[in-house]
């Protein structure tokens, strides 16, 4: 190996198992942001279970270096509600599964916006419409890292999956009002999600 491809694979390394901090989004992370087509986003009580789901669909926006838009829509589970109303932390995670190994996360407060809120169609005009769309969350980011990747497999893009949106279609407005009535308002560990609040 030359002295110059050792020192490339060096700086590489280096770089890669070194977590970095940074105080704001930057524009190289907002492009990979922009770049992936799933997230991960996690939530906690300050006792209970920690919630950790996958997400998709054109669901998220960086509005400003400091603040994100994540539109949620209806599921089994309302954890991040809950949680939010107790300590408003929160942590969203991309991943590559192509090209260069690279994990982001966001570190951030986060607080609700519903369909009945004042502020509701400035952020939900920034979003495709989704059937069974059910809340906005707005995160103040305190802090974004990145750190290597390099274990992470490569996984190749071939579609969304329409199911969630079918289902929410033939539900309908009340009908998804009803679910969230049956099956929104605690979560897994009883805590409220204040979903039929306005």
């Amino acid at each position: 190996m030359s002295f110059i491809s050792f020192f490339i694979n060096f700086q590489f390394y280096k770089h890669c198992f070194m977590a970095k901090f940074y105080p704001a989004i930057t524009s190289r992370l907002q492009q990979f942001i922009e770049a992936q087509k799933i997230f991960f986003v996690a939530t906690a009580p300050t006792n209970g279970r920690i919630n950790l789901s996958p997400k998709g669909m054109d669901s998220f926006r960086v509005i400003s270096p400091n603040r994100v838009l994540w539109l949620n829509v209806t599921g089994s589970g309302n954890e991040t509600a809950a949680h939010l109303i107790e300590n408003n932390r929160i942590t969203i995670m991309f991943c590559s599964f192509e090209g260069a190994p690279n994990i982001l996360r966001l570190y951030g407060i986060g607080k609700e916006i519903k369909p009945n809120d004042t502020k509701w169609n400035d952020v939900a005009s920034l979003f495709p419409e989704l059937p069974g769309a059910r809340q906005i969350y707005d995160i103040e980011i305190e802090s974004a890292q990145t750190s290597c990747g390099m274990s992470i497999p490569y996984y190749e893009y071939v579609g969304e999956r329409n199911q969630l949106n079918d289902w929410a279609i033939e539900k309908g407005k009340e009908g998804i009002k009803a679910y969230w009535k049956e099956k929104n308002q605690t979560s897994i560990d009883g805590f409220p999600t204040n979903i039929l609040s306005n």
